[in-house]
């Protein structure tokens, strides 16, 4: 777990360097876009006071502490499932730790987002397009770490094992008994 702390703590770092390097230092805040190579990457200011694409973002006060509260609870749970996992020592190990700290690290990021900002919510800058399509969503550090971290983990993590109780319920198949 020392790998997923890390890695957390490197994540968690980066996304409010960035945030502050962008925002407040470049003050995207007050400049709203800066180009930065055209079509392909553009700083875009954009407050997001819900979760992904501004879903669930009219909640208001109530809606920011309960955001934070679920970034808390994920970020725990994932520790507590991730040092499950790790304890049996599976194969490819530290990609799983480095995903769960890739998770826990964008999530606090944007919690202390929600909690220090002035704004009560995520700052989002990133503004990627390509090939014809315009992309009229932002995003920031915190949110890659949470997309790459949640895809480590779906696509690396053993599958659960079966309770011995689960097991006997189970008939075995056909050439099995």
């Amino acid at each position: 777990m020392r790998r997923a702390y890390a890695i957390a703590a490197v994540t968690l770092a980066l996304d409010q360097a960035s945030k502050i390097a962008v925002v407040d230092i470049m003050d995207l805040r007050t400049l709203g876009e800066i180009e930065v190579a055209p079509p392909y990457l553009v700083l875009r200011m954009a407050w997001n006071r819900g979760i992904n694409f501004g879903l669930f973002s009219g909640g208001g006060d109530a809606g920011r502490w309960i955001l934070v509260a679920i970034a808390l609870v994920v970020t725990l749970w994932v520790w507590r499932w991730a040092a499950r996992i790790l304890r049996d020592r599976p194969p490819r190990a530290g990609l799983i730790a480095a995903s769960a700290g890739l998770l826990a690290g964008g999530a606090i990021g944007n919690a202390i987002d929600r909690l220090l900002r002035p704004e009560a919510a995520v700052a989002d800058f990133i503004n990627m397009s390509c090939c014809g399509f315009s992309n009229p969503y932002a995003f920031n550090v915190a949110d890659i770490a949470i997309f790459a971290g949640i895809a480590g983990l779906l696509l690396l993590a053993p599958p659960p094992k079966a309770s011995e109780a689960d097991q006997k319920r189970i008939p075995p198949g056909p050439g099995m008994e």
